[in-house]
C-alpha cells in the first residue's frame, strides 16, 4: 500500500486513485462494518472479564467483579459497559491520531504483561502436571467437517487488519519513511505474542478453551495459581483493549463520517459533528455488545468478510489495477494468488459458519423436544 501511494492521504483515497469515487465508498463502508464488529468484540471481552461469560446461555465464568462483590446490578453486564464507555469518552474525543501515542504505548506494555503473567501461570501448570499438551495436528473427531478448520482464518485476519491505520499514523510521524519498519516491528510483535498466548493458553485449559480466552481466568480456571496473578491477566488484557478501542474508533468515525457527509470540511474542525457522531457511535456499539455477546460470531462472519476484503482483496486489486504502471510481473502474480485464496478461504469459512449454526440448531431441537 505504501508503495502504490502517491500523495493519497488515507486508505480511501489510495482506492480512489485505483478505482474512482465508488471505489473509496465501497472501502469506507468496508471499514465501517469492520469496525462496528472489532469494536463490538472488545466491549464484549471487557464485559466478559468484569461480568463473566455463557456458554449455550448459562454462565460458565465468573468475572472479576463477581468474583470480589458478588453479583449484584451494578456487576451486570449492561452496567459494566456503561461504565467503560464513561471511561472511554475522553480518549475517544481526542481529534488527533498522535494525541493517543502514549496510550498506545501503554497498551502494548499490558499485552506483553499478559503474554508474560499467562507464560508464568502456563510453567507452574506444567511443574505441577495440570497442564495439557498441545496437538501437533488438529483433532478431526471432534469436527462434523474438515472444512471447519477454515473458521479459524477470519479470527486470524481480523488480528492482522490495521490496514485502514496505516496513512493517518504516517502523515503525523517526523520521518515518513519510518513507516514501513513501524510496520515490520508491528507485525512481528503481534505474531509473538498472538502465537505465545495461544500456546500459552491451550497448555492451562485445553479443549476447554473458550473464544474468549480471557474467561477462562477465574477460579474455576483450575490451574492451581493464585487467584489475584489469574485477575492481573483478565484485567491487563482489558485495560489493553480500553487503550486500543479509541485508535481504531478514530478509524471507524473518519470513515463513517466519509461516508455520511461527502464534501464537507473536515471532521475534526468541526466540533458539533464530531462529538455528535463520536456520541452516536459509541451507543451503537453499546447497543451491539449487549446485543450479540458472542466473540466468535462476530469474528465468523465479520472477519470473513470485512476484514479479509479490507486486508486481502482491496490491496491485491490495486495492484492488479496499477494505476501509476509501478507493477511488474511478480507483485501482479502474487496480488492475483492473494485474491483467489482470500476469496476461496472465505467462501468456504462462511459456508462452514452457517452449516454449523444450522446443524446446533437442529441438534438443540431435538434436544428440547425429548
Amino acid at each position: 500500500m505504501l508503495r502504490y501511494t502517491r500523495g493519497a492521504p488515507s486508505y480511501a483515497a489510495l482506492m480512489d486513485d485505483a478505482f474512482g469515487r465508488a471505489g473509496a465508498k465501497l472501502l469506507n463502508a468496508f471499514i465501517a462494518f469492520n469496525g462496528f464488529g472489532t469494536l463490538t468484540v472488545y466491549l464484549n471481552i471487557i464485559g466478559d472479564v468484569m461480568s463473566g461469560a455463557a456458554t449455550g446461555g448459562v454462565e460458565a465464568h465468573s468475572g472479576v467483579l463477581q468474583e470480589w462483590f458478588g453479583s449484584h446490578w451494578w456487576t451486570s453486564r449492561e452496567v459494566v459497559l456503561v461504565a467503560a464507555a464513561a471511561i472511554l469518552l475522553p480518549l475517544v474525543l481526542r481529534k488527533r491520531v498522535d494525541s493517543l501515542r502514549f496510550t498506545s504505548a501503554i497498551s502494548i506494555l499490558l499485552a506483553v504483561v499478559f503474554m508474560l503473567i499467562s507464560l508464568g501461570i502456563a510453567l507452574y501448570a506444567l511443574f505441577k502436571g495440570t497442564a495439557t499438551m498441545p496437538r501437533m495436528l488438529p483433532d478431526f473427531s471432534r469436527l462434523s467437517s474438515p472444512f471447519e478448520l477454515f473458521t479459524a482464518v477470519p479470527v486470524i485476519v481480523v488480528a492482522f487488519t490495521f490496514h485502514f491505520n496505516v496513512h493517518p499514523i504516517r502523515a503525523e510521524l517526523s520521518k515518513t519513511s519510518d513507516m514501513k519498519t513501524a510496520v515490520r516491528i508491528s507485525l512481528v510483535l503481534c505474531a509473538a505474542i498472538y502465537a505465545a498466548v495461544g500456546f500459552f493458553g491451550y497448555l492451562l485449559f485445553g479443549d476447554a478453551t473458550m473464544a474468549d480466552v480471557l474467561a477462562n481466568f477465574d477460579r474455576s480456571s483450575g490451574a492451581g495459581v493464585p487467584q489475584a496473578l489469574n485477575d492481573a491477566a483478565r484485567l491487563s488484557y482489558a485495560l489493553h483493549l480500553v487503550l486500543v478501542f479509541p485508535l481504531l474508533l478514530f478509524s471507524l468515525r473518519v470513515n463513517v463520517d466519509e461516508l455520511l457527509f461527502p464534501g464537507r470540511r473536515p471532521l475534526a474542525a468541526d466540533t458539533r459533528r464530531f462529538v455528535s457522531l463520536t456520541v452516536v457511535l459509541m451507543a451503537v456499539l453499546y447497543a451491539l455488545a449487549i446485543a450479540i455477546p458472542s466473540i466468535w460470531t462476530l469474528f465468523e462472519y465479520s472477519g470473513s468478510t470485512f476484514a479479509v476484503t479490507i486486508s486481502l482483496i482491496f490491496p491485491g486489486a490495486i495492484v492488479l489495477r496499477d494505476v501509476h504502471g509501478i507493477a511488474k510481473r511478480k507483485d501482479k502474480a502474487l496480488a492475483a494468488t492473494m485474491i483467489v485464496l482470500a476469496v476461496v478461504t472465505s467462501s468456504i469459512a462462511i459456508a462452514s459458519n452457517i452449516m454449523s449454526s444450522i446443524s446446533d440448531k437442529v441438534r438443540g431441537g431435538d434436544v428440547s423436544s425429548r
